[in-house]
């Protein structure tokens, strides 16, 4: 009989925007107004296994950087928020990227020691939109070419996977799947832990109510700020809410309004919290 392994998982808040438009992210939340969406990524520990799911985003204190045009005034770097549990950058031995947006992929360069885990297609997606008639900036505009340059450096030095598709057991007990409609090549990731299988989201997933309906009818809603499409969409947020069930409090996002309500509260650092879901 094969061991069971068992993560256990941090979810790491680093940064929040201002006065977001509920509505610029989930179809259908025309009435709900603002938020102050945090954004986090997600620590997994198990032995001397160090793994993160994204790793947020750095900030370039000598001139605009992406927090200032995208409204993200509050930030704490990740790579403090990772020293609070005792970890310096050399100890992370794994990053597996959900998709390639600057707030999910930023830090990669700051983890030297660390396996990169992205989709195929996710790269090269991108790298065929950098190449488009500027025209085409809308598709771009939320990415960071340093970002791109970074996974190339990793991947010279033999330190980045190309992921093609779902993959069990990338590392022991953790498993990703293809989750294209907010990106072209997005993944969730799938953890097993001490009480179950837990999803993280990635960015499939802002909002619970894009898996109960707006009026909790089971009516999937998609993302208003995806490149890929509607149908995509749709179909990830299926193959999600059939993993967990329908059990919401096996899944893990990213951009959760509530910040993990429920979930103990590990340390708060200048107001950012580090929570333990597993």
């Amino acid at each position: 009989m094969a061991q069971t392994v068992h993560w256990e998982i941090y979810v790491i808040e680093f940064a929040r925007s201002k006065n977001q438009p509920w509505v610029d992210l989930v179809n259908g939340m025309y009435e709900d107004g603002p938020t102050d969406l945090p954004f986090s990524f997600v620590l997994a520990r198990r032995g001397d296994r160090n793994v993160l799911v994204d790793t947020g985003f750095m900030k370039d204190e000598t001139g605009p950087n992406f927090s200032d045009k995208f409204g993200i005034p509050w930030w704490i770097s990740p790579v403090r928020m990772l020293a609070e549990l005792g970890l310096a950058p050399g100890d992370i031995t794994d990053i597996i990227v959900s998709h390639a947006h600057f707030d999910h992929m930023g830090s990669i360069d700051q983890f030297p020691n660390a396996r990169l885990y992205l989709q195929k297609q996710e790269l090269l997606s991108w790298h065929e939109a950098m190449a488009l008639p500027p025209q085409y900036g809308y598709l771009t505009a939320i990415i960071d070419p340093d970002d791109l340059r970074a996974a190339f450096d990793a991947s010279v030095e033999h330190r980045l996977t190309l992921v093609d598709g779902d993959r069990d057991d990338l590392l022991p007990g953790i498993h990703v799947r293809l989750g294209q409609g907010h990106t072209m090549g997005q993944q969730f990731v799938i953890v097993e832990t001490s009480r179950g299988r837990i999803v993280l989201s990635g960015d499939c997933v802002y909002s619970s109510r894009q898996i109960t309906g707006h009026k909790h009818d089971g009516v999937y809603q998609p993302l208003n700020n995806a490149v890929g499409s509607v149908w995509d969409q749709l179909k990830t947020i299926d193959r999600i809410n059939t993993e967990i069930g329908g059990n919401l409090d096996r899944l893990i996002i990213l951009h959760d309004s509530d910040r993990w309500k429920g979930l103990p509260v590990i340390k708060e650092i200048e107001g950012f919290r580090i929570v333990k879901a597993a």
